[in-house]
Formats: structure tokens, sequence, C-alpha cells
């Protein structure tokens, strides 16, 4: 009976001992310097973004799909976010998975999950891309986020550049048994960013 409850106790340790670990790698990552460094394969209701760009007309004509997705309440939004994340700790900055929440000028405009994990060793850099897979709509229904997004697109055709403040909220997930417990809140990062990155 007592080596039943030692190993029990054993067992429950170790499992306390992976939890604070892993907790610890997730401070490490509330330090950390995050880079939205660009963003590419940015379609919207099937339409290349950079394309239209490159021609310099930004006009609804560009993008045939559009209206469909008006009539259907569904434009869907595709694009990989490029996210740099450099930790300048002295400690490992770890995460096996999390959700995040994208805003644009404060306003939210896709929320979505990444499924892989992530490790930056002290001192040292990653790259970690972003699949986006949103539906618009709502959000292309606000005029002034219309206009904004109009405006924002409009700097990288004209060569006039354009900023916008974007906020990438981060909640990670700790591996607990055999399942993933979500961490408590959000890392929440707030980035000028230029109307270059879609060049």
């Amino acid at each position: 009976m007592k080596q039943i409850l030692l190993a029990c106790l054993i067992v429950l340790s170790l499992g306390s001992c992976g939890i604070n670990k892993q907790a610890q790698q997730i401070k490490a990552l509330e330090k950390c310097d995050y880079r939205l460094t660009d963003a590419t394969n940015i379609t919207i209701a099937g339409a290349d973004v950079k394309k239209i760009i490159q021609s310099g007309t930004t006009s609804a004509v560009n993008l045939p799909g559009l209206a469909l997705g008006l009539l259907r309440k569904d434009i869907p939004l595709r694009a990989k976010l490029n996210l740099e994340i450099t930790n300048p700790s002295s400690s490992l900055a770890a995460i096996n998975n999390f959700d995040y929440i994208v805003l644009i000028n404060r306003q939210e405009v896709f929320n979505g999950s990444v499924d892989q994990s992530v490790s930056i060793g002290a001192g040292q850099t990653a790259q970690v891309p972003v699949q986006v897979n949103a539906n618009i709509y709502q959000f292309l229904t606000d005029n002034k986020m219309v206009d904004d997004i109009g405006a924002f697109i409009g700097g990288a055709t004209n060569g006039s550049e354009k900023k916008g403040l974007v906020t990438l909220k981060i909640r990670p997930s700790i591996k607990v048994g055999g399942g993933l417990v979500k961490y408590p809140g959000y890392i929440t990062i707030d980035k000028e960013v230029s109307s270059k990155i879609l060049l």
C-alpha cells in the first residue's frame, strides 16, 4: 500500500513539475519581442490582393467574388502572417498550441488557433507562420473600417506609406496529462504596421 501511495505521489509531483516548467516557458514568452514581418498569400473572395496592388487599381472590379460574397454574407479572407519572435530572456520560451485574435485599429477582424509547438531558446529568434482563414463579411460592412483598409491598401499601391495599429492576442495552452488546458489570459502585442508589408 505504501508503495502505491509513494508511486502516486511521484507521478503527481512529476506532473506538477511539468506544469510549472510550462508555466515558466509561457512567462518567458510574455517577455519576448514580437514583429509581424510580412503577410503572404493574401486573398479576399478568391482574388489575389498582391496582384491587385501591383496592378495599381483597387476597384471592386478586381474582386469579382466580392459581390457574390456580399449577397451570401460570406467573404473569405485567406492569408499567412509571418510572426518573428525574439526571446531576450535567459530562459527557454515555449508554447504547445495557442489561440489568437487579430485586431486592426482596436477592432477584432479574425481569430483562430495554431496547433504547433514553438520553442525559442534564450537569446534566439524564431519565425512562426500563422495561417488565417476567416469570413470578413461583418468587418467589410463597417464603412469606417472599409475606408481604413482602402487607405492602407492605397498606400501600398501609390507609394504613400500608411500605418495602422495591429493587435495580436495569444492565448497559450498547457499540456496536462493527455489534454490541453488554456492559459487564463491573453498575451497582448500591439504593433504599428506599415502598408509596405503588403508589397
